[in-house]
């Protein structure tokens, strides 16, 4: 495994963004409430999803000295009561980008979802692996 200078990761995470907002269609993240898959090719349970919430194009808001900030997502209804336990994010066209933990990976001011109610997420920091 090689470790690239900050500046070298903060390049990749600018890729990525481009990554994120490739395809015809705004990414997404979308929230379910069982357990996260060991990768991105392991298809998500559709039956336990909770919410969508979608990304501006395009994604990238700013860079940091530290990351990249991503715009805030829309405000989206909860379709399905449960506690969002992990999120895939999906580009624009529809290939899954990565996989985040509720709780770690992605802090919700409450992750106990109930139907009709909304979400949205309006900081998205992305930091380089250490």
């Amino acid at each position: 495994m090689i470790t690239p200078s900050l500046a070298a990761a903060l390049a990749q995470l600018q890729a990525l963004a481009n990554f994120i907002d490739k395809g015809s269609n705004s990414a997404t993240f979308i929230f379910f409430n069982d357990s996260k898959p060991v990768d991105v090719t392991v298809v998500a349970n559709s039956s336990v999803k909770l919410v969508t919430l979608t990304l501006p194009k395009p994604c990238f808001k700013k860079l940091n000295s530290d990351s990249i900030e991503l715009h805030q997502t829309d405000a989206a209804t909860v379709i399905k009561t449960g506690t969002a336990t992990w999120a895939r994010l999906l580009n624009g066209d529809g290939d899954a980008v990565a996989d985040f933990a509720v709780g770690t990976d992605i802090i919700l001011a409450n992750p106990s979802l109930i139907i009709g109610s909304t979400l949205m997420m309006n900081s998205i920091i992305l930091r380089p692996s250490t």
